[in-house]
């Protein structure tokens, strides 16, 4: 919702959130497979688990990036007005 506060040019990391995953794919793969060597099965398993995240946070990157920017209202689209709801009066006359 456009309240008019908001920057005008306010664009997403995405581009550092997809460097961010990958360098975290590269330690989920690493520990998956130094905790398999070590005999480590549950730490091998909750790295996989990571591993799996990982990936799919790392398609969900890319389909936003491919999916290019979204239309945004320009500077001469007004803020939404805020609903009509009276303030609130406590019974006691307390604030």
């Amino acid at each position: 919702m456009r309240t008019g506060s908001e920057p005008v040019t306010a664009r997403s990391a995405l581009r550092a959130r997809l460097w961010l995953s990958i360098w975290g794919l590269a330690w989920t793969i690493f520990g998956t497979v130094a905790f398999i060597l070590t005999d480590r099965p549950w730490w091998a398993f909750a790295c996989g688990v990571l591993w799996l995240i990982v990936t799919v946070d790392l398609f969900v990157i890319t389909r936003h990036i491919r999916q290019g920017p979204h239309y945004q209202p320009g500077p001469d689209v007004p803020p939404y007005n805020p609903p009509d709801v009276p303030p609130y009066d406590p019974p006691d006359g307390k604030p």
